[in-house]
């Protein structure tokens, strides 16, 4: 798993941030989309990779904050 921010399903409904590779959550929220708003500005802020899960434990978005190692040429 790569270095970031993951938001993630709880089993009790709420939605956490969590770094990655750790097991306690960073902060806790009751919807997906105050947790979408936490780990998004905690991305940035730390320049790393940002991942929202759904409920099933995918990953349905990703965006990148740190340097990007293959940036597009223009």
């Amino acid at each position: 798993m790569a270095i970031g921010k993951h938001v993630v399903p709880r089993p009790n409904g709420e939605w956490a941030v969590r770094n990655s590779g750790a097991s306690r959550a960073t902060k806790v929220f009751e919807t997906q989309k105050e947790a979408i708003a936490f780990g998004r500005d905690a991305a940035r802020k730390d320049g790393v990779e940002f991942y929202v899960h759904r409920k099933d434990g995918t990953i349905r978005e990703r965006d990148s904050y740190g340097r990007d190692p293959h940036p597009p040429r223009g």
